[in-house]
């Protein structure tokens, strides 16, 4: 039986060797892979008139209807990243299969907001920031710790599906706000004033939920408590969390996203003491990279052998 005909799509040589690495000798193996790679300049060309499946990752191109007309075969992308609804729209309204990463790029920020949200319910960062600023080793408002403490996840997807699955290993009360108001049993405004660690899993709207976490939320919070973004940093209201982290010295913000990223020189989130900045590396970093590529090449092999996907992106 001939191998199915197969491409790599991407912007950047780099990303996909950083992505891909020693898979795309897998990928190699088990497809009659193109040498050449697609990009936005070259989709058009001709060399790619056969091609059955595409594999990508961030930087995929988003693929004209001239540039379509000229992948004829085109049935299926596997997209070895999380969001695809910057190119997702032409290839969907063409009937194109489009899987995606995402459940597994989830694992990482899960892991990374996990660990904060443990750190946090001891008021780690607090503390430790005070320790070192004041030389002093005793006597600072430790946190109340794990048990019996509410910790609440705004946002009910894949990553705070996964930190729900890793708390019920703790002694913590959960609460989950989803995104879509009509499904909530908790409001934004209860959750800020009943956890002690508030952390942010909402998807990425756009406009559509830019600064829902309001300043007031934060005012609103318990005493050293802790919120957590590793969403979008355009659902806070930044001037808002500013002057409640002023007004309020004793919670804290660990911020993973700003907006814009990264803040402006004179924001004073980079002086703020009860801020922690890093920068947008909850997700797939480094080796965590390979388990995306690996997800796809899965998913590949579901399609060539007929099986049900499992990471497919509905229109």
């Amino acid at each position: 039986m001939p191998k199915i005909k197969a491409a790599v799509a991407c912007v950047n040589a780099e990303t996909v060797e950083r992505v891909y690495s020693d898979r795309l000798k897998v990928i190699a193996a088990i497809t009659d892979l193109n040498p050449e790679r697609m990009t936005a300049e070259n989709a058009a060309s001709g060399l790619f008139a056969d091609t059955e499946v595409l594999f990508s990752t961030w930087g995929m191109p988003l693929l004209t209807e001239k540039e379509l007309d000229a992948l004829p075969k085109l049935k299926a992308v596997f997209y070895a990243a999380g969001d695809t609804r910057a190119f997702h729209g032409p290839l969907l309204k063409r009937g194109i299969l489009v899987s995606s990463a995402w459940k597994s790029n989830a694992v990482p920020v899960a892991e990374f907001a996990f660990a904060q949200i443990v750190l946090g319910l001891k008021n780690y960062f607090a503390v430790s920031a005070a320790v070192h600023a004041e030389k002093r080793f005793w006597d600072h408002p430790v946190g109340p710790g794990a048990y019996g403490t509410t910790v609440a996840l705004i946002g009910a997807g894949a990553i705070s599906q996964r930190i729900q699955d890793m708390l019920k290993n703790m002694d913590v009360n959960t609460i989950v706000v989803p995104s879509r108001e009509e499904h909530r049993t908790v409001s934004l405004e209860e959750a800020f004033r009943s956890a002690q660690v508030v952390s942010n899993h909402l998807p990425d709207m756009g406009e559509k939920n830019a600064k829902v976490l309001t300043g007031a939320m934060f005012e609103s919070m318990l005493p050293n408590a802790v919120f957590i973004n590793t969403g979008r940093g355009r659902q806070v209201d930044e001037a808002g969390l500013i002057a409640a982290l002023k007004k309020r010295p004793d919670i804290t913000a660990l911020l993973d996203v700003t907006y814009p990223e990264p803040p402006p020189p004179d924001s004073e989130l980079y002086t703020l003491p009860n801020v922690r900045l890093s920068p947008h590396m909850a997700g797939s970093m480094n080796g965590e990279v390979l388990r995306m590529a690996d997800a796809e090449i899965e998913e590949f092999k579901r399609y060539r052998d007929g099986e049900p996907l499992e990471n497919l992106i509905q229109a």
